[in-house]
């Protein structure tokens, strides 16, 4: 039975991946969170309150600030670790560009913290580390970022985790840790932050409310993501855990820290999203287009992901993205508690 540490674990994508653990493992799930900004441990409740007390109980709850170190009583009362996901970290771009210091703490500082405490562990398996699209920077044309490119921070939040995947990377060159390294992009779903886009415009298209598209300068061209669902994120990352054996996609063949790119299943603009959560509601979408560089500078029109790695290992998402989208949704909806600010 493996034991696993979840840092962040009341975040948006963390309790997913306990949701998805508990359903899918029988793993004892050991879980970080200092519950700010970000985590809310009414996400972990709702989820545990699905299940019955055995499941429940394979859940324990610390308390932790990773700006500390993780000391050696925390250490004792966490026990026996075999795979960590450290998923917790700070990623509001627009708070990065107002408070920097905030984001090196959190995704630099925290990071080695982690690390460090992994270092010591007797009977680590596995350490994956959550980074992003947004460390290669804006992505024009057609291009797509493969896992080795060149990082590209165009804001502080990018660029501490470019710096925090830095020190994963001098991890493993030093210490032989087992390291994994993943990007993902635009992850949505249920229980999300209300300030982010896709639940931000649920509840607008909802109250019959102006929905604001970032788009190039003209103000004709939308903004594009690959957008992915958690579920699909927690599905790729239990794939890239149970590999036998872990590529590297490195066209140099040097590094030894292998990195997958998990991506969501097609490209959309955010105006044929923000279309698509409307048609979901059978309401019409009222939008401005607006200059994204002059409303959201630290923000970039494009990013884009190659996904043929984990394609040509048998891994990617297995629903469309507008059932997805539905999903998303009509959950919301139900629960109109999460859409509140």
């Amino acid at each position: 039975m493996k034991k696993v540490l979840v840092t962040g674990a009341s975040g948006f994508i963390g309790h997913h991946v306990v949701d998805y653990l508990l359903r899918n493992t029988d793993w004892h799930i050991t879980t970080l969170d200092r519950l700010d900004v970000s985590g809310n441990q009414m996400r972990l409740s709702e989820v545990l309150n699905q299940y019955d007390k055995v499941t429940r109980n394979r859940v324990r709850f610390f308390y932790h600030d990773l700006r500390a170190e993780i000391n050696s009583q925390l250490r004792a009362m966490m026990g026996d670790i075999n795979i960590v996901l450290h998923i917790a970290a700070a990623s509001h771009v627009d708070r990065s560009i107002e408070h920097p210091m905030e984001f090196v703490m959190d995704n630099v500082v925290g990071t080695v913290n982690v690390l460090q405490y992994a270092r010591k562990l007797d009977n680590l398996e596995k350490f994956v580390y959550f980074s992003t699209d947004e460390l290669f920077g804006p992505a024009p044309g057609k291009i797509r970022f493969k896992e080795y490119d060149r990082y590209n921070s165009t804001n502080p939040y990018s660029a501490s985790k470019a710096g925090g995947e830095e020190f994963c990377i001098a991890f493993q060159n030093t210490y032989n840790m087992p390291i994994v390294i993943t990007h993902t992009m635009n992850v949505f779903g249920i229980r999300q932050h209300p300030e982010k886009f896709i639940p931000k415009i649920i509840r607008q298209i909802r109250d019959n409310e102006v929905v604001t598209i970032h788009a190039d300068p003209t103000r004709t061209k939308a903004g594009s993501r690959f957008y992915i669902n958690t579920e699909d994120v927690a599905d790729g990352l239990f794939f890239i855990l149970n590999l036998k054996e872990i590529p590297t996609a490195d066209p140099m063949g040097i590094a030894k820290c292998p990195k997958f790119n998990l991506v969501g299943p097609l490209e959309v603009d955010n105006l044929n999203l923000a279309q698509m959560v409307a048609d979901v509601q059978k309401k019409p979408l009222s939008y401005k287009m607006v200059d994204f560089h002059t409303s959201r500078p630290g923000h970039d029109l494009r990013y884009a992901l190659d996904g043929d790695l984990l394609k040509s290992l048998g891994w990617k998402p297995k629903i469309p993205l507008i059932d997805r989208i539905a999903e998303t949704v009509d959950w919301s909806l139900k629960h109109s508690h999460w859409l509140k600010i």
